[in-house]
């Protein structure tokens, strides 16, 4: 194979309509060529030098040294969320009943950014790398940068334009929608820079890299918590700006990461480099799409299932809104953690598919859904047992505590169903069969639904929305491993 612009980048192609968008990806190194032989000398059984240790070495071993970096910064991001929150509760009850309005909407950009359709991203540019095809792997690249540009400038647009509509939509009204909307002002119409950055990072973990993207996210981090707490609680010679000042150390903290992870992709440092002068294909848009567009419905539904359970709530008044608030707050601060193992997987499901070994591939996927079940699910059990840990981190008041102890006394013991389905879900984007876990999140929307639906008619009392939250969990962890146990993997090697 000879140095330079080879197979689809050599000649631009037109898309949509004949238009013509010119891009390079990087020409394939002597280094990496020889990569991608030892690849097929490996798979082929000629060779002794194993081509990846993401194909070869033992994989909990593996999946636990890819997992933490990724533990490392997912934990730190919680740390986040704790301080956010308590920031907000040094500025009143008004101020937490907001933030629980908005926090899905944020973890919405996220799931979709970084779990959806960043593992479509990771899976695609993983079967690549797993296959030998290096060009390839830069090229999907390029195409999964301008998919997440384009993703979050819509959405940039949507909840600058239509933000108090949709938070007055999800039951806010009075003071309540009036600071959520302060802080959506910012935090959502920034949307952007959480899709420049998780994409980016998608791209990297792709590449078997977890290390950078996590020490990204951790620097990331650090700027939002004491940027987002000066600005919001008005340290030093600041004005406190409240909301506002909270959701812009988040956007300020995100932004800084997507640029530092641009470059890094653009410097040559990275197994595959983003660069700009040959034409996009449809086909590399198909590839990402058809496992990250898809899986965005899983994300979808779980946010709509979270909005209405926070409209069932709202109905029982402000400081009840607040403890569910508080408590379902670790429920999603829970996911960093499944997080890190899902993704940890993505790359070396992919790797071993685009290698033909499916076998390995679906040992890894059970390998991260058992540890996933059992960090997530030991948490779950602590806190059940011990709610006013978590509870009075956040608020001394009593209406408020007591809601948020009961949602954890109820919910607590059945985490470790819910970090089993997710980290199924994101094993199978890897995949790239990743039907069955999304329709697994639509088994956990229909109990939410009706059942929400027959308890509002009844005029049920707290404890039973929270029951049905229970449930609903119990019966997602159910549905995926049973999707992912009956589907088989063997036609896409």
């Amino acid at each position: 194979m000879p140095d330079g612009l080879t197979g689809i980048g050599a000649k631009p192609t037109p898309f949509a309509g004949g238009c013509e968008i010119p891009f390079r990806f990087i020409t394939i190194t002597a280094s990496e060529k020889v990569r991608a032989m030892d690849q097929v000398v490996a798979r082929s059984g000629n060779g002794s030098i194993p081509a990846n240790p993401l194909l070869s070495a033992p994989i909990l071993p593996t999946l636990l040294r890819l997992t933490a970096p990724n533990l490392a910064a997912m934990l730190v991001t919680a740390l986040v969320a704790i301080f956010e929150t308590v920031y907000v509760g040094i500025l009143g009850t008004t101020q937490l009943a907001a933030i629980a309005l908005v926090f899905p909407l944020v973890m919405l950009m996220q799931m979709l950014s970084a779990g959806a359709m960043g593992g479509g991203v990771s899976s695609a540019i993983s079967r690549a790398l797993g296959a030998g095809d290096s060009e390839r792997a830069a090229a999907l690249a390029v195409h999964a940068l301008a998919i997440g540009t384009l993703a979050g400038v819509g959405f940039s647009l949507l909840f600058f334009l239509f933000g108090r509509s949709i938070l007055s939509a999800l039951g806010g009204s009075g003071p309540v929608l009036d600071q959520a909307v302060l802080y959506a002002s910012v935090g959502l119409t920034g949307a952007i820079v959480i899709w420049l950055l998780n994409t980016l990072a998608s791209i990297v973990r792709g590449t078997g890299n977890m290390r950078v993207p996590s020490l990204t996210l951790l620097a990331a981090s650090a700027v939002q918590i004491v940027l987002g707490g000066t600005l919001g609680l008005g340290l030093g010679p600041f004005p406190r700006f409240g909301l506002i000042g909270i959701a812009s150390g988040y956007v300020v903290g995100f932004t800084l990461g997507a640029a530092f992870l641009f470059w890094f992709l653009r410097s040559g440092r990275a197994r595959i480099t983003l660069a700009f002068d040959a034409a996009l294909n449809r086909a590399m848009f198909f590839d990402i799409l058809k496992v990250g567009a898809l899986a965005a419905f899983s994300p979808l539904q779980s946010v709509l299932t979270v909005l209405i359970l926070t409209k069932l709530v709202a109905s029982f008044g402000t400081e009840v809104l607040a403890g569910y608030g508080i408590g379902a707050r670790l429920e999603f601060l829970l996911v960093p953690i499944v997080f890190a193992v899902g993704v940890a997987s993505v790359p070396m499901v992919g790797m071993a598919i685009g290698a033909g070994n499916v076998a390995r591939a679906r040992q890894v996927a059970w390998t991260a859904g058992g540890a996933a079940t059992i960090a997530v699910g030991m948490i779950g059990l602590f806190v059940a047992a011990i709610p006013d840990l978590w509870s009075g981190l956040f608020t001394a008041d009593p209406t408020v505590r007591a809601a948020a102890n009961l949602y954890l006394r109820w919910v607590g013991p059945v985490f470790g169903t819910f970090g089993l389905g997710l980290a199924l879900y994101f094993a199978s984007q890897g995949s790239g069969k990743i039907l069955g876990p999304v329709l697994a999140a639509s088994v956990r929307l229909i109990v939410i639904g009706l059942g929400g639906w027959w308890l509002a008619s009844i005029a049920a009392p707290t404890w039973m929305i929270f029951a049905l939250v229970s449930l609903s969990m119990v019966a997602y962890g159910a549905a995926t491993t049973a999707a992912v146990y009956f589907t088989s993997w063997e036609d896409r090697a």
